[in-house]
């Protein structure tokens, strides 16, 4: 059974910095895509932030572009999520899977992100 465990969240001021990490069960992570998404307050929908895929390329939304950084530890099975320069707009409930959400595994806990102003 595939397992995602995302940690690291917390509450951090407007311009602070935090690191999550998403660890999965078996070798899930090393040998697919992985995105990082987020599901802010109040919205039914997950949006995709960031995606790395097996050989290390990565994507963003325009959203996050030039204050997150997607990377990945194959070793560890291990994907991470730097995210710099913080804004109000960023809280939300953050989740790893798949890049691709239509193939998404089942959804982890997530972990919460809470940005003051």
């Amino acid at each position: 059974q595939v397992q995602l465990v995302e940690s690291g969240g917390g509450l951090v001021q407007a311009g602070g910095s935090l690191r999550l990490s998403c660890a999965g069960s078996g070798s899930i992570v090393s040998l697919n895509a992985m995105g990082w998404y987020r599901q802010a307050p109040g919205k039914q929908r997950r949006e995709l932030v960031a995606t790395i895929g097996t050989y290390g390329s990565t994507s963003y939304a325009d959203s996050v572009k030039g204050r997150f950084t997607i990377s990945r530890d194959n070793a560890k099975n291990t994907v991470y999520l730097q995210m710099n320069s913080l804004k109000p707009e960023d809280t939300a409930v953050y989740y790893c899977n798949k890049a691709m959400e239509s193939r998404a595994w089942d959804w982890g806990q997530g972990t919460q992100v809470t940005v003051s102003s």
